[in-house]
């Protein structure tokens, strides 16, 4: 009864187009892909390309080295990196902190824009120490990367979803211009 259950179950979410996470097809324009990143004074790859790569090298995508007219090129720039203050203790220090992390990105294929470019925000929350400096600072390095990576997740989200919208509705303006074109009969 339970392996029934399950099965009707996952056929009536797999008729109404549920995809688990990262399990969507990838979308043709996402097939062939670079990633530019502008991010001056950079010695290293930051986290948001290298985990971007890996996400769209796991679904499929051949990321290319070089940008050229027939591959789509993500292009992030404008990295920001900042911490503000939450609190402060009855010494006058900070005790709680907020990390904030923004980038710019843009979509596109030659000339061509496949996705309105913007920006992407991603914050998160930590607790200070004085007495554990050293420790506070490897946690707040990791944080700086674990974001990074949940805004490549996020971007490539939406991403893929300005992309889905885009194709459904190119699809259906067909159908509505060939109807309009026609001639009317009395």
């Amino acid at each position: 009864m339970r392996a029934l259950l399950t099965l009707t179950l996952s056929l009536l979410l797999s008729a109404c187009g549920f995809h688990l996470a990262g399990s969507r097809p990838l979308s043709v324009d996402l097939k062939k892909v670079y990633i530019d990143t502008t991010i001056p004074y950079s010695v290293t790859e930051p986290p948001i390309e290298t985990q971007l790569r890996e996400i769209l090298q796991r679904r499929g995508a051949e990321v290319a080295k070089d940008a050229s007219a027939d591959v789509t090129t993500i292009r992030l720039s404008n990295l920001k990196e900042a911490r503000e203050v939450l609190s402060m203790g009855t010494d006058g220090k900070a005790i709680e902190f907020r990390l904030v992390t923004r980038v710019h990105y843009e979509v596109f294929r030659g000339k061509q824009t496949l996705v309105t470019p913007g920006d992407i925000v991603a914050t998160r929350d930590y607790s200070f120490e004085p007495d554990q400096v050293l420790a506070k600072e490897a946690e707040e390095q990791r944080l700086r990367e674990f974001i990074q990576s949940q805004l490549a997740e996020l971007l490539m989200m939406r991403i893929d979803a300005a992309l889905t919208y885009h194709s459904a509705t190119v699809g259906q303006a067909a159908p509505k211009d060939a109807a309009a074109s026609a001639p009317s009969t009395p």
